[in-house]
Parts: structure tokens; C-alpha cells; sequence
């Protein structure tokens, strides 16, 4: 299942659920994105010839990050741009996150692995602005 968080026509992210196949390859995020999420299901045999990647100068003015959740659950809570909470969802082993605009806050529901991808270089401080999170009996869950 793939799942696509939108709020007011921006995609905020895209959730890869572990349950999720089919065959031959498919990517899930638009061409300008400075992070592209695919999925690849091929047979026994088949070949993806050797190749390198061409310079190209890109310009990433947001940071966008891929979370793979190795082991737990995790709630993932949603922010608009403006810090407003829009809404959560729990991902769980072998779910892949991709949060791509807005806010985000993450809360273990278990004991929890996550892997993480993002771009660089990573400039501390000055790459994100930290806020509060909501209130436990604020929490929206979608199914």
C-alpha cells in the first residue's frame, strides 16, 4: 500500500507500507524533488547494467528525508509549514517514510530502528527549526 499525506495540494509525504508489491519498478515522487523514493521488484536474472552518474549541478533549497523503519512502530505526527498539527501516522518494520514538506515529530511506540537518508552536506542548527510537539490527547490517528 502506498499511502500519500497531502495538505492544501503540497504532498507532505509519501509512506511505503512493508506490505507493499508489485512487479517491475515504479517511482512515487514528481521529477523536481531533490529526493526520488522508487521501488524495484525484478526476477532472478535480470540485469541493470553497470553505469556511473554525470556531474550535474543540482540546487536543493529543502532538505527531504527517507526513514526506513527497521525494527518498532513509530507515530509520525504531521506539521504544516507553519508548525499546525494536521494529523499522525504509525509506520511499523519494513514501512519506508518519505517527508518531503512541512513539519514532523516522531514518537516510539516500541523500541525502534530507524535508518535514514537525506541530503548533504548537513549544516546543523541552521537545517531545521525545533518546536513543540502536540499534546498526547491532541493526536489524530488515520488508519
Amino acid at each position: 500500500m502506498i499511502e500519500n499525506i497531502i495538505h492544501n495540494n503540497l504532498l507532505l509525504s509519501v509512506i511505503i507500507k512493508s506490505s507493499f508489491t508489485k512487479q517491475g519498478i515504479e517511482f512515487f515522487t514528481p521529477d523536481e524533488f531533490s529526493q526520488q523514493l522508487g521501488y524495484m521488484n525484478r526476477p532472478a536474472g535480470y540485469e541493470i547494467p553497470p553505469h556511473v552518474h554525470n556531474l550535474v549541478p543540482r540546487n536543493v533549497s529543502l532538505t527531504q528525508e527517507v526513514l526506513l523503519i527497521k525494527s518498532g512502530r513509530v507515530r509520525v505526527d504531521f506539521y504544516n509549514d507553519d508548525k499546525v498539527y494536521l494529523e499522525s501516522r504509525i509506520v511499523e518494520k519494513g514501512d519506508v517514510v518519505l517527508l518531503a514538506a512541512g513539519g514532523h515529530g516522531f514518537q516510539m511506540l516500541e523500541q525502534s530502528e530507524i535508518i535514514e537518508v537525506k541530503q548533504g552536506p548537513y549544516c546543523g542548527e541552521m537545517d531545521k527549526v525545533r518546536f513543540e510537539p502536540i499534546n498526547e490527547n491532541e493526536v489524530v490517528l488515520q488508519p
